[in-house]
């Protein structure tokens, strides 16, 4: 049996595609959000929510961890640093090795951003009923994993940059 999405006849039909265009119509609401109301681009927030949940993380893990290269991660950092929302602390046994902090700032304002843009995602998720919503979760899950496999054995392929704001 095929379907539009082992069978695609036009664009709208790829599923990379479609789920691109439900992650820049529903994204414009974070972003629109974090732009205006608190002076920061998505990357920024990205970079933020990220050290939320690990800080302390060196900046290589940061770039790979928001899918930007390091040049683009530095500049971000340095923004966000001069916003005062992260400090950056050399390891005193090695200066190459830079980790990064959130400050008390920086740990205020994702605790303000971070239930709107959940509550942003829950909106979106409305719709779907219980079962639905957990066959979606196993099934993002199972498409990440295939993905990861499918680059795994592409070892040529480089890692997504990420080119706008």
């Amino acid at each position: 049996m095929s379907n539009r999405i082992t069978a695609p006849q036009r664009q709208a039909d790829l599923l990379l595609y479609r789920l691109y265009r439900i992650h820049t119509t529903a994204g414009r609401l974070v972003v629109h959000m974090c732009e205006s109301e608190f002076g920061i681009t998505r990357r920024e927030w990205r970079i933020l929510s990220f050290l939320a949940e690990r800080e302390g993380a060196l900046s290589s893990q940061l770039a790979e961890h928001a899918m930007l290269d390091r040049a683009r991660t530095s500049r971000t950092l340095s923004t966000l640093a001069a916003k005062k929302l992260v400090v950056r602390q050399p390891r005193p046994s090695d200066r190459r090795e830079v980790h990064v902090f959130l400050t008390d700032e920086g740990r205020r304002l994702y605790g303000e951003i971070y239930p709107r843009v959940a509550a942003i995602n829950r909106e979106l998720v409305a719709d779907l009923d219980g079962p639905r919503l957990e066959q979606l979760d196993a099934m993002v899950d199972a498409l990440q994993a295939q993905a990861g496999r499918m680059v795994a054995a592409r070892p040529e392929t480089p890692t997504p940059q990420d080119g706008g704001d």
